[in-house]
C-alpha cells in the first residue's frame, strides 16, 4: 500500500491526504512530528534527503516529495486536473503561485504565532502585509468565479490553496475582510467533505 508520511499540523501534508481520499487511492498515513525532529532521522532522510514532509512512498518503493508534485501525480487523469491544455496550465500557474507567494507568508506567520507563540510585535510585519496581498489577489479572482482557476469545478488549484487559507485566522489574518475567499473556503470544504463545514455562500 502507498504510504504517506506527513505532519497533521501541516497544510502541505493535509492537501496530499485530501487528494488521496478524494480519489479513493489506498494509502497508509504515517504521522511524522516535525517539531520533535522526526524528519532529521537517518530513516526519514533515506526517504527524503531534503528532510521535509510530505513524502509519499509508492507500492514499488519509489518516493516523491513536495506537496504540489505529489498531488499532481496522484490526480493525473482525474477530474481535479483539466484535460484542456490551457486550463491545466492555469491550474499549474496557481500551484506555483501558492508555493511562492502564499504559503511562505501565511503558513509561516501561522506557525510562528500558533506553534512558536511569537508575540505579534516580534513577527516580521512583512508577513502580514504580503499575506493580505495574497488573500486580496484571491479575492479579486473569486469575486467572479466559484473556483480559483476559473473553471466550472474544483481543481488542484483549489485544493492546494485551501490548505493554508482555511487556517489563515490562526496566523492572525481576518478572512471576514475577504468575503469571496470566505465563501470559496466554505464551498471547497463542502466539496472535499472536510470537517467544520460552513454554509455555502456564493458571491
Amino acid at each position: 500500500m502507498n504510504r504517506i508520511f506527513g505532519d497533521s499540523i501541516s497544510g502541505n501534508c493535509q492537501k496530499v491526504k485530501w487528494v488521496a481520499t478524494r480519489l479513493s487511492i489506498p494509502h497508509e498515513w504515517i504521522e511524522v512530528d516535525v517539531r520533535k525532529g522526526d524528519t532529521r532521522t537517518d530513516e526519514f532522510l533515506a526517504l527524503n534527503p531534503f528532510g521535509q514532509v510530505p513524502v509519499i512512498q509508492f507500492n514499488d518503493g519509489r518516493t516523491l516529495a513536495q506537496s504540489n508534485a505529489i498531488i499532481l501525480h496522484l490526480a493525473e487523469g482525474s477530474e481535479l486536473v483539466p484535460a484542456d491544455a490551457f486550463e491545466r496550465a492555469k491550474v499549474l500557474e496557481w500551484l506555483f503561485w501558492e508555493q511562492y507567494s502564499h504559503e511562505p507568508v501565511i503558513a509561516v506567520r501561522r506557525f510562528q504565532k500558533l506553534y512558536l507563540n511569537t508575540p505579534d510585535d516580534e513577527i516580521d510585519p512583512d508577513l502580514m502585509a504580503k499575506g493580505r496581498r495574497a488573500l486580496g489577489r484571491m479575492e479579486m479572482t473569486l469575486i467572479s468565479s466559484d473556483w480559483i482557476a476559473g473553471g466550472e469545478a474544483i481543481t488542484l488549484a483549489d485544493v492546494s490553496l485551501l490548505a493554508y487559507t482555511r487556517l489563515a485566522h490562526e496566523g492572525g489574518f481576518d478572512l471576514d475582510e475577504f468575503p469571496a475567499v470566505s465563501a470559496w473556503v466554505a464551498r471547497s470544504e463542502l466539496e472535499l467533505g472536510l470537517p467544520h463545514i460552513h454554509e455555502v455562500t456564493h458571491v
